[in-house]
């Protein structure tokens, strides 16, 4: 299978030429990136930026012909440590958003909705903080970027 990561296009190409694909691109994918646009505010990240809604906009068939969706797997979310040095800060980087990519790729588009995600993603709050994970909370209590 291919893994296309820089961008979409190269995964839309193999699928065009009959190879499977799994779709994990920079824009909606890479959870090492930052959570918000006050980086003075959070650890230390790779770069970019990356936050909980475009998670959500991920669709890994979006602008593959319907004939090739067939070769398109699914989509991954990616966590790079190079930046990242303990388990604490891996949690803090993938949450909440692989919930929202977990969510965006199992989903059929026409029945997903952020504002309804971020109020069942309220819910579990409690879940998170009984399991002592690290999750980034800006985004689970306000719904928003």
């Amino acid at each position: 299978a291919v893994m296309s990561w820089r961008g979409t296009e190269g995964g839309i190409e193999a699928a065009q030429s009959g190879h499977e694909v799994v779709m994990t691109p920079t824009s909606h994918c890479y959870l090492d990136y930052y959570q918000t646009l006050d980086t003075d505010n959070e650890p230390p990240a790779i770069g970019g930026h990356l936050p909980l809604s475009k998670c959500y906009e991920f669709d890994p068939t979006m602008g593959v012909a319907v004939n090739d969706q067939r070769y398109i797997l699914g989509g991954q979310g990616n966590v790079w440590t190079e930046y990242i040095p303990t388990m604490k800060q891996v949690e803090y980087m993938t949450y909440p958003r692989a919930a929202a990519l977990a969510e965006s790729v199992w989903s059929m588009p026409e029945r997903r909705h952020f504002r309804n995600f971020c109020d069942r993603l309220e819910v579990h709050r409690s879940l998170l903080d009984s399991l002592g994970v690290n999750y980034h909370r800006r985004e689970v209590k306000e719904g928003v970027d």
